[in-house]
């Protein structure tokens, strides 16, 4: 039987919290009430390819997590093994088909819709809206995502199976992506959206102090 192990975690985000993949992990963590240490590193500088950072991620990205003498990168495989030690509070679907569903659209999100995340990177949701117009390539990406998006909230649901899961998070990231920025979203999911991002550990997350940008006269939070 899987069971927490007693040694503590440690999560390395990026300085600016502005990582879709750390908010994942964040967001798993404390859903769990999994007790952790948060660290950060400035990805601007390149402190993840500096020799201390490189030796223990071993793919010198974030999110990282440390624990014990464990380290994991990637944010899926980091949400599946807390979910592997601590099941008590999943945040995956127990049906073994939902499950695999719930993956499935973690994997696209990391892997399509590059325009996308080009385009309307998540500083547009922690830092303040863009104000380039979609390229072509944007535009068919976006309607991509919520063709996509529709066909998974049929008539209006609220998540996307019976109850909810991480997965609900990352998609919700994906289309405020574009609510933030005033694209055009179909209501239903920019609602979809907004509930999502009304989870207690998401708001932490938006809460975070960051650093200005390059310039900013101040840090930033998204209201």
């Amino acid at each position: 039987m899987s069971v927490v192990a007693p040694a503590s975690f440690t999560l390395y985000v990026d300085a600016q919290f502005t990582s879709p993949y750390a908010l994942s992990v964040f967001v798993t963590l404390r859903e769990k009430g999994l007790p952790f240490d948060l660290r950060t590193v400035d990805l601007g500088q390149g402190a993840h390819h500096e020799t201390g950072y490189a030796e223990m991620s071993l793919t010198r990205r974030v999110p990282t997590l440390v624990h014990g003498d464990f380290t994991l990168s990637e944010s899926s495989a980091i949400t599946e093994y807390l979910e592997t030690i601590s099941p008590a509070v999943p945040v995956y679907p127990a049906n073994v088909r939902e499950r695999a569903r719930a993956r499935q659209v973690q994997a696209w999100l990391r892997s399509d819709l590059g325009a996308l995340r080009e385009e309307r990177s998540t500083e547009g949701i922690f830092y303040g809206p863009s104000q380039r117009p979609l390229s072509d390539a944007g535009y068919a990406a976006a309607s991509k995502l919520i063709a996509i998006a529709q066909s998974l909230l049929p008539d209006g649901r609220m998540s996307l199976f019976d109850t909810w899961c991480i997965a609900d998070v990352d998609l919700a990231l994906m289309l405020n992506r574009l609510v933030y920025n005033d694209d055009v979203v179909p209501p239903a999911l920019a609602e979809y959206a907004r509930r999502q991002f009304g989870r207690a550990a998401v708001q932490e997350w938006i809460a975070m102090s960051r650093p200005p940008r390059p310039g900013d006269v101040a840090g930033s939070k998204a209201a």
